[in-house]
């Protein structure tokens, strides 16, 4: 995931969507669906698990600590809208 623009409660709109199913018909898009648009509300924000990066290199002393943490954003989906 990554960090959506908005803030919580904020209505997010995704047009650039690859595959919609309906239990019966499954579209898929070549590389995206036409017409076809998902909506979903920002629910929450927070980060992610902390990654470690470790670099060594041996009999040099060299090494290095260092990590990461990716910021993301909680998105229900609402609605969506199929172009058929």
């Amino acid at each position: 995931g990554s960090k959506l623009p908005g803030e919580v409660g904020d209505t997010v709109m995704f047009d650039q969507v690859l595959l919609t199913s309906d239990g019966e018909t499954i579209n898929v898009g070549q590389p995206f669906l036409e017409n076809s648009k998902v909506a979903g509300r920002i629910t929450a924000r927070g980060k992610n698990r902390k990654v470690l990066i470790y670099k060594y290199k041996r009999r040099k002393g060299y090494r290095r600590k260092n990590g990461h943490r990716q910021h993301f954003s909680l998105v229900r989906i609402g609605d969506i809208e199929t172009g058929a």
